[in-house]
């Protein structure tokens, strides 16, 4: 069985039972997936100042979810706040939903869109599908101008939207896939699908929640068979392997907090 804790990075629970419902039914009834939160910290992360302030946060909810001895851990959203530092930080899997989503949009169809919930977000994805190389097959990031803290207000409108962009941006651009590139819009989109709207299952879009915890249960089966092999070479290398002592007293400074994640 593997045990995976999802985590919204949020200083809410607002959207907790929202992500729940949405992701359940799609697991392996082995699979045990934990929805968290973090407290104390921003509500979202729209803005640059409060994603990094909340980065920080992630960090200390990956320390305590491998504590509580969780298989694999997921970044909940789709800036992947803190992904490459939680890789250095600990030997657990850690996914994200953009990166996980991108990779696997080739195979959903040839060339993907990623549709995202506002202009802000856009050259950050922008940058996020550079770093993870799939610039060329990507054809575009576009927004339906929707702010997380109104989608919980009416999913059913945003899934609506999400839809209608999502059809629009693959006729207009080409693309033959749509990643949602907002986790709380795909929680919203998923929710009406499973409610009954069957008409907005008509394209080829991809939930990336869905995404990342299947790419989490897929590393918590490598890491368990002895498989997972995370290099530690370069880009993942651990602070320890160069100056323990160092990277010792980085993490005293750090841990004593990391009860205010639950």
């Amino acid at each position: 069985m593997a045990r995976i804790c999802f985590l919204n990075p949020f200083g809410t629970d607002q959207f907790d039972q929202l992500v729940r419902e949405t992701l359940l039914p799609s697991l392996r009834g082995e699979t045990e997936v934990e929805i968290r939160h973090l407290e104390g910290c921003p509500r979202n992360i729209d803005y640059y100042v409060p994603k990094h302030l909340v980065e920080v946060e992630v960090l200390r909810a990956v320390r305590e979810a491998e504590r509580d001895g969780f298989d694999a851990f997921v970044i909940g959203c789709c800036y992947d706040p803190a992904l490459a530092q939680a890789r250095e930080l600990t030997e657990m899997p850690v996914v994200a939903p953009l990166e996980a989503s991108v990779l696997l949009a080739r195979l959903f169809g040839h060339r993907f869109a990623v549709v995202t919930d506002h202009r802000k977000a856009v050259p950050e994805l922008e940058d996020r599908v550079r770093v993870y190389g799939v610039e060329a097959n990507c054809r575009s990031v576009r927004a339906i101008d929707w702010y997380v803290d109104d989608m919980v207000n009416d999913p059913d409108a945003v899934a609506r939207d999400a839809y209608a962009r999502c059809v629009e941006v693959m006729e207009a651009d080409r693309a033959e896939t749509v990643v949602l590139g907002c986790t709380i819009i795909a929680a919203c989109y998923e929710r009406a699908v499973l409610r009954g709207a069957r008409e907005l299952a008509a394209a080829a879009i991809i939930n990336p929640n869905l995404m990342a915890v299947k790419v989490a249960e897929l590393l918590a089966d490598l890491r368990a068979a002895g498989q997972y092999r995370i290099s530690r070479a370069g880009y993942y290398q651990q602070h320890a392997q160069h100056d323990p002592d160092e990277a010792r007293e980085v993490l005293e400074a750090f841990l004593p907090t990391a009860e205010r994640v639950r």
